[in-house]
């Protein structure tokens, strides 16, 4: 069911929208984890290491994936603000086209490139094969993570955060069980857990399908409706394509980090694996958070409320943040416990490792927790040309912080690296935010228009 943004207590429709989602990501996540604790657990720890080392190539695709669905529903999102149905359904339309456009590039371009890539990159040579077999796979399934996302970002943007959850946690517990089936019944080792993850996006992706046939009449195409002119398509384009390289942007900056992680050996990939899941997990909440607020800009950028805007995002902040501080303190008290959840308690290596990562990224999940909501609103008023800049200040800072600190400092500057992109990439984004609503607090949207973009 559809559901308007545009009015009611900001606070509580930021919440309330929040929640679904945010339990529709720690489902996504679980079953993430599942493939690194079933591969850690019953394959060993070279093979969370292998499955661990491809993160970074992985979130290079899958990350322009998400982040590319969830631009081409913003310009949904405005539509639906603006009560513009017929709008909304050649909008979706738009967003079939360019999804099946890119899922063919990727997949592509993906696919030849993987092992190359994965020797580049230093893989050591003990998890190379198992790391090549994983992420193959995760590549081939590119058209079926591409599939859930735009439903899901479509059915989100009409309001609905609920029904995205459900299938999440029907795929969740589908990936779990062919976990355990193509890894220990079939002895398919780390390409099984692979596959079990393929399968759940594509479960997903059709039960959306289902859900949309019979709940949202207004997304029903006809043919009339592919029938879309250069500008539709590029407006649509000009919205998804920066969010997607943004993501991927910020993914350089990861396999650049994993590049200098690999020469460290098994162990230290095996602790940043292990922490990065945890530090996934409870950091759930902030990217929901940012994620709501892409939902609510739009659609109130769309009704012309700009008021409404700020109101959201300072009580979305308020709640953010606070959130930020107690998991701070949760994983500098109790990281290596978590840790050894992932590896068993005798890998003590391992833990300490994972623990000390933890303990320092920790201290700047406050700045990430800001981060998200700015660039998340900034996308929901159609803008991307700053989301990508502030992707480019933390692929620079993340390169520039590995190379200087790595040398000197071991794990620990890795670590430090890695975080420092935060405050990086939030700079430019606050600055945008502050410039941008000073802006629509006098002119509103450009041209009186509910459907005009700000650029």
């Amino acid at each position: 069911m559809t559901k308007t943004m545009t009015q009611g207590n900001p606070a509580k429709l930021v919440l309330l929208f929040t929640l679904p989602l945010l339990a529709g990501n720690l489902f996504q996540q679980f079953y993430n984890m599942m493939d690194t604790l079933i591969v850690g657990r019953t394959i060993g720890v070279n093979a969370l290491a292998a499955v661990g080392c491809t993160g970074s190539i992985m979130f290079l695709i899958i990350g322009f994936v998400q982040g590319m669905t969830t631009g081409l529903s913003i310009a949904t999102a405005q539509r639906f603000g603006a009560e513009d149905m017929d709008g909304v359904r050649r909008s979706f339309a738009a967003c079939i086209v360019i999804c099946v456009a890119v899922t063919l590039i990727l997949t592509g371009l993906s696919v030849p490139f993987a092992r190359p890539i994965l020797e580049f990159m230093r893989t050591p040579a003990a998890i190379l094969d198992d790391a090549y077999h994983y992420i193959v796979v995760i590549y081939l399934g590119t058209g079926a993570a591409m599939l859930f996302n735009l439903l899901s970002n479509i059915i989100r943007a009409l309001g609905d955060s609920r029904t995205p959850l459900y299938f999440l946690v029907i795929a969740s517990v589908l990936n779990v069980v062919l976990d355990l089936v193509f890894i220990l019944c079939f002895d398919m080792g780390v390409a099984g857990a692979a596959w079990a993850t393929v399968v759940a996006q594509m479960v997903s992706g059709v039960l959306c399908i289902l859900y949309i046939i019979k709940r949202f009449p207004m997304l029903h195409l006809r043919r009339a409706d592919f029938k879309l002119t250069g500008a539709e398509l590029a407006r649509h384009a000009g919205l998804g394509l920066p969010m997607g390289f943004q993501a991927s942007i910020i993914g350089i900056g990861v396999i650049i980090l994993q590049f200098v992680l690999n020469g460290l050996g098994e162990l230290s990939v095996a602790a940043f694996t292990a922490a990065q899941k945890i530090e996934q997990i409870f950091c759930s909440p902030l990217s929901s958070f940012g994620m709501t607020m892409a939902t609510y800009s739009a659609q109130n950028y769309g009704a012309g409320e700009m008021g409404r805007i700020r109101q959201g995002v300072r009580s979305c902040a308020y709640m953010s943040v606070g959130y930020s501080i107690l998991i701070m303190v949760i994983n500098v008290l109790f990281g290596g416990s978590l840790t050894a959840l992932f590896v068993g308690a005798g890998e003590s290596e391992v833990i300490a490792l994972s623990a000390t990562y933890l303990r320092i990224t920790s201290l700047f999940y406050p700045t990430l927790s800001l981060l998200f909501i700015y660039r998340y609103t900034l996308q929901g008023l159609g803008q991307g040309v700053v989301p990508t800049i502030a992707g480019i200040m933390e692929l620079v800072m993340r390169a520039l912080g590995v190379v200087l600190l790595a040398g000197a400092f071991g794990f620990s500057g890795i670590c430090v690296a890695y975080a420092l992109a935060w405050p990086g990439s939030m700079i430019p984004l606050l600055i945008a935010y502050l410039l941008t609503m000073y802006r629509l607090k006098f002119s509103g949207p450009r041209g009186g228009s509910p459907h005009a973009e700000v650029d």
